[in-house]
Parts: C-alpha cells; sequence; structure tokens
C-alpha cells in the first residue's frame, strides 16, 4: 500500500512548484485532481514560450503524471462552486497562486480554514503572505536564485553571475511544501484540525543559502568564491582528464585525505614538500599545488584515475553530462528513473523519480499527466453534477 493511500489532494497550481509537489504525493498514494483554466497551465506549453514549434512537453508530464485534470472557470460562480465542492472532500489543498489572487477567488487560507476546518492548505508563492512585496511575481530564478544571493555566490565577486537551470528552486520548494503537508497531516490525525502550510521561493533559497548566510550573518561579510585555480582547498576542487573529463575532488578533511590523493597519484614526494606538508601550508600555497594537480591530472584519462582513486580510498565524483547522468547504472540502481506512460496518445516517458523511496512499496507513477480537461466528467459525475 502506498503511504498516502486514500489521501484526496487538489491542486490549483501552474508551471512547476506546486505541481511538482502535488506529483509527488500522487506518486505516493493519493488522489490529486488539478484544477486548471481552460487556456489550461501555460507549462504545457513551455516549449511554445522559448520559440520552439513543438507540441511536446516533457517537463509539464514529469510535473503532473498520476493526476486527473479538470477544466473550471474559476471567473464564474458555477466553476466556484465546483472547486467548493471538491474542496469539501478534500484533505489537502494545493496552490501556487499569488496571495492577492486567492484572496479575489475567495480562496485565502483563513476563509478556507472557516469553511473547511479539517483542510490542509498548503501555499507555494514568490515571496511569502506578509510583507509589501507578498504579491511580486516570483518564479524561481528570480525568488530562489537571485533574490536570496545564490546566484551572486556562484562566481567570483565581480563576475557576472552565471545561467540559472530552470526549476531547481521550484523542485526544492516543492520538497519542502510537501514535507509541510505531510506534517499537517499528521497534527491533523493528533488533533482533528486542518492548518496552513505557507512555503516560498524566498525562504526556501535563503535556507538552502544557510551556509554563506550564517557566515554573512555572523562576521558581517560574505565568504569568497574563488576561481578555481586559486581555490582555497586544493583537495575540495574540480579537475580536468587527459581525455577532457572533469571531475571533483572532495577531500573535504584535508589531514586525513592527503596521502590518498598523493598516492593515487604516484607523488609521495608532495608529503615532505615544505609547501605542502600541513593543511595551513597547503592553503598558503594553493595556486602552486594546484597547478601540480593540473599536470598530473591532465597526463591520464579518467578511467585511469577512477581506478587509482578507488584503490587508494579517494573521495572523488565524475561531473556528468546529462547524457552520462541518464546512463549511470548507479542512478539506475537507485531508481532516479521511472516509465511513466505518455499523456494522451503519446508514447510512454522515461523521466525523474520522486526523490524519497519506500520499501516494500511500488511507487511508480499509475498514470501519465492529463490531457487538458481529460476528466472533467468524471469527476463532475462523483460530485453528482451533470458533465459538459
Amino acid at each position: 500500500m502506498r503511504p498516502l493511500e486514500g489521501i484526496s489532494v487538489v491542486e490549483l497550481g501552474m508551471w512547476v512548484a506546486a505541481p511538482a509537489a502535488a506529483t509527488m504525493l500522487a506518486d505516493w498514494g493519493a488522489d490529486v485532481v488539478k484544477v486548471e483554466a481552460p487556456t489550461g497551465d501555460p507549462n504545457r506549453y513551455t516549449l511554445r514560450h522559448v520559440g520552439q514549434d513543438i507540441d511536446s512537453a516533457p517537463p509539464f508530464e514529469t510535473d503532473n503524471r498520476g493526476k486527473r485534470g479538470i477544466v473550471l472557470d474559476l471567473r464564474s460562480e458555477e466553476g466556484k462552486g465546483v472547486l467548493e465542492r471538491l474542496l469539501e472532500r478534500a484533505d489537502v489543498f494545493v496552490t501556487n497562486l499569488r496571495p492577492g489572487a486567492l484572496e479575489r477567488l475567495g480562496l485565502a487560507p483563513d476563509e478556507l480554514r472557516a469553511r473547511h476546518p479539517r483542510l490542509v492548505v498548503g501555499t507555494l508563492t514568490g515571496y511569502g503572505w506578509t510583507g509589501a512585496e507578498r504579491d511580486r511575481a516570483g518564479y524561481d530564478v528570480s525568488a530562489f536564485w537571485a533574490r536570496p544571493g545564490i546566484a551572486a555566490m556562484l562566481n567570483p565577486a565581480g563576475e557576472p553571475p552565471p545561467g540559472i537551470r530552470p526549476g531547481l528552486g521550484d523542485r526544492t520548494a516543492a520538497a519542502n511544501l510537501v514535507a509541510g503537508v505531510l506534517a499537517a497531516l499528521l497534527r491533523r490525525e493528533r488533533t482533528g484540525e486542518g492548518g496552513v502550510v505557507d512555503v516560498s521561493l524566498l525562504r526556501s533559497g535563503t535556507y538552502a543559502n544557510g551556509n554563506d548566510l550564517a557566515l554573512q550573518n555572523f562576521f558581517g561579510r560574505r565568504g569568497r568564491t574563488r576561481h578555481r585555480t586559486e581555490h582555497e582547498s586544493p583537495l575540495y576542487n574540480s579537475y580536468r582528464a587527459a581525455d577532457d573529463r572533469w571531475f571533483w575532488l572532495v577531500g573535504l578533511e584535508g589531514n586525513r585525505h592527503w596521502p590518498g590523493v598523493v598516492k593515487a597519484l604516484g607523488r609521495e614526494d608532495l608529503e615532505t614538500d615544505e609547501r605542502f606538508a600541513t593543511g595551513k601550508e597547503r592553503r598558503a600555497h594553493v595556486r602552486e599545488l594546484i597547478a601540480v594537480f593540473d599536470e598530473e591530472f591532465a597526463s591520464r584519462p579518467l578511467d585511469e584515475w577512477a581506478e587509482r582513486f578507488d584503490a587508494e580510498g579517494v573521495w572523488w565524483a565524475p561531473v556528468q553530462t546529462l547524457a552520462e547522468v541518464s546512463a549511470d547504472p548507479q542512478a539506475e540502481a537507485v531508481g532516479a528513473f521511472v516509465e511513466q506512460p505518455g499523456m494522451g496518445e503519446a508514447p510512454p516517458l522515461r523521466t525523474v523519480a520522486t526523490p524519497v523511496a519506500f520499501w516494500g512499496v511500488d511507487d511508480k507513477p499509475r498514470g501519465g499527466a492529463p490531457t487538458l480537461g481529460e476528466h472533467t466528467d468524471e469527476v463532475l459525475r462523483e460530485l453528482d453534477i451533470s458533465g459538459r
């Protein structure tokens, strides 16, 4: 039995963050009804938004599998009435509409809780429910990466921010929302009362950036992001092998990991070099040590270094391309990928699994993403309302 069997969820979401949270709940057994406007979730057309004449939308399918999809016009009293009927029988309501939009629809958390005391309301916003900027539009790149200082820390000071891949912050916030919803459901089991789970991209981003913000708050200044040629810990740095493949040494405990690295290099002489004899000296001579490492690592392909590293207990990881990740046997072993049914007549889709496995439970997707309004009549019949 999946852990959330018997839990009913209504999702009023778009793009990634709230839909991704609802997909986790669906994969884990919940019955999720996704409510869309007649025009549909804009993520259905994600590739068209960037100028590609393609109807396929693998990101949408990934973040909406296993749900039942209905279309409601919430500008009409009829549409609002159907949504209210859905919420009467729901355990959880998940949304990433902005506060002002929810208030205009009569769906603000306090209003919902007054009408449905057992309902767990999970809201995911860009900037939260309080403060002057609560209704500012917040996407992953703005409210998670840029505003919380993450983008500013990825490159050395003075360099422009790097390009940001889409959805990373959204899925981080989605996992936070799921954790909060589950905690609220557990509390409801004990008290009989629902509650409000308030997750924002901004607060999720500041939490993710917690190490640097803790140092900033304590010392009153930012840590330094260094170019790899002057990284303060040469044992915790990226290097390129002879076949142009990059890898990362992860010897965070310098004195512990130093002997294995020099043995793998076949450069035990470095242990007696006064410039590198201690962690303090290695930090003082980072440029020289990294230059030595660069020269040595450029002499062999990565597969040979992998054998040497593993033989000496060196902690490391390859910097993989997406194609390599998709073919990674360890990723396959941990269940990182799943095959889900295609949307409508589309072929099956190999995509990412949710990040949690339940031992002894089949948590594979039970269905693909719904086509726009695919289950409207079915759900209306369940509510004893005439379909279209």
